[in-house]
């Protein structure tokens, strides 16, 4: 089954998204590699255009390698549980712009915490065929335990009886992450892969700085309209 297909209704893409989730390889991560990227992406309400973000880094010390950016029209409504459709098309063609392509790549959203297991990291991964683990600020699904809101805690996140992710406390006293293996990535080791890029805030670094290039970019491109 192809993951590179687009034009389709919202319809169709839940139909599409229930075969694709099956393509998915839940397994860990690579323990050794090069190169982590990250991918973000801003929406311009004014313009109805999307800015796709890949940034790279050297693993393990985070220096920054490569930028890449594309700003496109949304081609696809928007849909909740159908943001892939939307945004992965544009850091697919991203990606292509890099000179090396990240050996593991973090997402800013969901992997398979995800209603039909199929959330933006787990298509963007079966698309790009490389390992993708989900970090989201937010819940899309599933249900956990009360937890402390301390550094390093995490309870299980289930949607029934199957553990889909993480929630976890990157920072005392902060609202957690929610994460999630993508493609290519398991519970275990996509915890360890965040964990290991939180410095100084809530988010991971690779991330932090992808999501202010997408808003830098953002607010330039609504300042020259």
């Amino acid at each position: 089954m192809d993951c590179n297909k687009w034009d389709l209704s919202p319809k169709e893409a839940i139909e599409l998204q229930k075969q694709l989730a099956g393509q998915v390889a839940i397994k860990p991560l690579p323990s050794r590699f090069k190169v982590i990227g990250a991918a973000d992406i801003a929406y311009s309400k004014t313009t109805d255009k999307l800015i796709a973000v890949m940034l790279t880094f050297r693993w393990p010390d985070l220096s920054p390698l490569e930028s890449a950016h594309i700003i496109s029209r949304a081609e696809f409504p928007y849909v909740p549980g159908l943001l892939s459709f939307r945004e992965v098309p544009p850091l697919i063609e991203t990606c292509q712009k890099l000179i090396r392509k990240p050996d593991v790549l973090l997402c800013d959203g969901q992997g398979i915490a995800h209603p039909r297991r199929f959330g933006f990291a787990a298509h963007l991964g079966l698309c790009l065929g490389i390992p993708t683990v989900g970090c989201a600020k937010s819940r899309l699904c599933g249900e956990h335990a009360p937890f402390s809101l301390k550094k390093g805690r995490s309870a299980a996140l289930m949607l029934g009886e199957e553990q889909v992710g993480l929630v976890y406390c990157s920072r005392d006293g902060v609202k957690p992450l929610y994460i999630s293996p993508g493609h290519l990535s398991d519970i275990p080791s996509a915890k360890k892969l965040v964990s290991r890029c939180i410095c100084r805030y809530r988010i991971p670094e690779p991330l932090r700085f992808a999501h202010n290039l997408a808003t830098r970019l953002r607010v330039e491109m609504a300042g020259k309209q």
